[in-house]
């Protein structure tokens, strides 16, 4: 198996892409298992004033997504999201909200991974899930 992206090379990966622009930091990776954090700013509210869905969404998916390139067979030369689900159980005004990816199935053609978000103060905000297709190249 390859060698596991440092900490600095996973959030490099976002700069001048979605998750650079949201502000996601990683903070633990390991395969099977990695976690993230963004700082709640009034960008990434919505007209409410509350964490807006897509902000969590973007959190998670991130985070499952980078994992997803962490377990990816020998031979596969990408992988694109076919199905994702969250549950949002509570929002956030202000402060750091984390994320943590578990892998469910990392198979030769799909992986499904779990997630959850939590707030500042440590309480749930969303239940993610999301399965990943493995890509070959064609020939």
């Amino acid at each position: 198996m390859p060698d596991l992206p440092s900490l600095d090379q996973l959030n490099a990966l976002g700069t001048g892409r979605l998750p650079g622009l949201i502000g996601i930091r990683f903070t633990h990776a390991e395969r099977g298992l990695l976690r993230s954090e963004f700082t709640v700013r009034p960008e990434l509210l919505a007209p409410n004033g509350f964490l807006h869905a897509a902000s969590v969404v973007a959190l998670a998916d991130t985070t499952c997504g980078y994992g997803t390139r962490m377990l990816l067979p020998e031979a596969a030369n990408g992988f694109t999201t076919i199905e994702l689900k969250s549950n949002h159980l509570a929002t956030a005004r202000e402060g750091t909200v984390t994320c943590e990816a578990r892998a469910v199935h990392a198979g030769r053609t799909t992986q499904v991974w779990d997630a959850e978000v939590r707030g500042p103060d440590g309480k749930v905000l969303a239940l993610f899930r999301c399965t990943q297709a493995v890509l070959y190249p064609k020939g």
